[in-house]
């Protein structure tokens, strides 16, 4: 992969690779699988884990940055360790990826709200709480529709936001690349 010309900055920037690493379902595994990228200088842009449908593995996605060097290092070190059962380079397939967020604006009755929630709707989000002075909101999708949608919330005071991390599945009709 190349790296990519950022238009809003006018620089390039390192390319972001998603990897897939099935893991060992046993404590302490995500502490030492983070521990080991961060104390060779890997950057985790982004990680989420969750268990998989055999409850014995769990599933890590990373988004790091760098060029294919990079990339092969992270994977090489990843393989090294027991509890690492297979890594998976999913930038190299068709992919579908999604961040889940929950996000608190200040919403005062009336004009704003209505506002906020039309917003809400051409995003395909949901309202999932709704204060005297704020609303809460789910929305989940790609990164880009994400950071969309937070520079669209901006102006009406955002109070408190939290993210996932990216998480990722090879589409079907895909033949992936395992490494």
């Amino acid at each position: 992969m190349v790296d990519s010309y950022d238009f809003t900055n006018g620089a390039y920037r390192p390319m972001r690779h998603v990897l897939s690493a099935l893991v060992q379902n046993v404590p302490g595994v995500l502490s030492h699988v983070s521990g080991m990228l961060a104390s060779r200088g890997f950057n985790i842009l982004s990680l989420a884990v969750g268990e998989t449908e055999d409850s014995k593995l769990s599933r890590m996605t990373f988004v790091v940055a760098g060029d294919d060097s990079v990339l092969e290092q992270v994977r090489k070190q990843l393989e090294k360790l027991v509890t690492v059962v297979r890594v998976f380079d999913i930038s190299s397939t068709d992919f579908v990826e999604r961040d889940l967020m929950l996000l608190k604006v200040k919403a005062q009755p009336g004009g704003p709200r209505s506002e906020i929630r039309e917003l809400v709707n051409i995003f395909r989000g949901r309202i999932v709480d709704v204060g005297a002075e704020e609303i809460m909101i789910e929305i989940s999708g790609r990164e880009t529709k994400i950071d969309a949608f937070i520079d669209s919330m901006r102006p009406f005071g955002i109070t408190e936001l939290v993210r996932t991390g990216r998480i990722a599945m090879v589409r079907s009709n895909s033949r992936s690349t395992t490494n």
